[in-house]
C-alpha cells in the first residue's frame, strides 16, 4: 500500500463569504497541488471539502497521514463523529449537525483508505502548513 502525506487548509473572506481551499499530497519524491474554492461559503466548509477533495484525488487505496490547522476538522474526525452517527447526526443538544452533507462525503472517501489524522498548530511556521494556507488564500480570490 502506498504512503501519502497530505497537508489541507481552508480559507474565507468573511464567514460567510468566498472561499478557497487547498491540499499538497506528497508521495515519495512526488508533489501534488490541488485547490478549489466557492463564491459563498464558510471556512469550515472550505476545511472539510480540502480533505474530501485531497482524499478523492487518490487514484487508490493509500496509507495516507493527513494534516490539518482546523481543530475542527481532527476533532470532528477522531472523537466527535462517533457521537454524531449514534445520534442520526446530531449533537449533544439534539441539533442537527452543520455541514452534515460534507461529514458524510469525508467518511465515505476516507473509508478507502488507512488514515492517521494529525493536527498541526496554524500560522506556527510548519513550512508545508504555511504553504497550503497561502495556496487556499490564493485560491479563495478567484471567488470574490
Amino acid at each position: 500500500m502506498k504512503s501519502v502525506v497530505i497537508y489541507v487548509d481552508g480559507a474565507c473572506s468573511g464567514n460567510p463569504g468566498p472561499g478557497g481551499w487547498a491540499a499538497l499530497l506528497f508521495y515519495g519524491q512526488h508533489e501534488k497541488v490541488i485547490t478549489g474554492g466557492a463564491a459563498h461559503t464558510t471556512n469550515n466548509r472550505m476545511e472539510l471539502t480540502a480533505a474530501i477533495k485531497a482524499l478523492d484525488s487518490l487514484q487508490q487505496s493509500c496509507q495516507v497521514a493527513l494534516f490539518t490547522d482546523s481543530q475542527y476538522v481532527q476533532l470532528g474526525i477522531s472523537k466527535w463523529l462517533i457521537q454524531w452517527q449514534k445520534r442520526n447526526w446530531r449533537n449533544s443538544a439534539n441539533q442537527l449537525i452543520k455541514n452534515r452533507d460534507l461529514w458524510q462525503m469525508l467518511v465515505a472517501t476516507a473509508q478507502r483508505h488507512v488514515l492517521s489524522w494529525h493536527w498541526v498548530r496554524g500560522h506556527n511556521g510548519h513550512p508545508e502548513n504555511e504553504r497550503v494556507d497561502c495556496l487556499a488564500k490564493r485560491a479563495m480570490i478567484e471567488f470574490r
